[in-house]
């Protein structure tokens, strides 16, 4: 039986980490002063708009992280069996590892020919 105090303290820091995320992805302004202070975040909102995408897009993603760790801390909390694993044994997986390799290499790829493509649209 799962003690309430770890589902309690599970959905705490779920709430929190919920909040916190919401908070950072719609309300990021507001939440921008919080953190850094009036006179920053005027400073920060005043750059480029580039610039200013940026901040935005991380502050989003800062916020989306904080709120599916809050997401997955909620479903934690809500476990049944507390002394689940996955078993897999070592033979299944030496067959795998060529294809992992190779999914590694396509992204790899895939990475340096969007760099490539940035760079040259931007130096074009």
């Amino acid at each position: 039986m799962v003690s309430s105090i770890y589902i309690f303290m599970c959905v705490l820091h779920s709430t929190i980490a919920l909040t916190c995320g919401a908070l950072m992805i719609f309300y990021s302004k507001e939440i921008s002063v919080l953190r850094h202070g009036f006179e920053t975040a005027s400073k920060l909102q005043e750059t480029t708009p580039h610039d200013q995408l940026l901040i935005d897009t991380s502050d989003s993603f800062s916020g989306l992280l904080l709120f599916t760790i809050g997401f997955l801390l909620l479903m934690v909390a809500f476990v049944k069996d507390i002394e689940f694993f996955f078993e897999r044994k070592l033979g299944d997986l030496a067959h795998e590892w060529p294809w992992h390799a190779v999914g590694d290499i396509a992204l790899a790829i895939s990475w340096v020919f969007l760099l490539v493509y940035t760079w040259r649209e931007k130096h074009d």
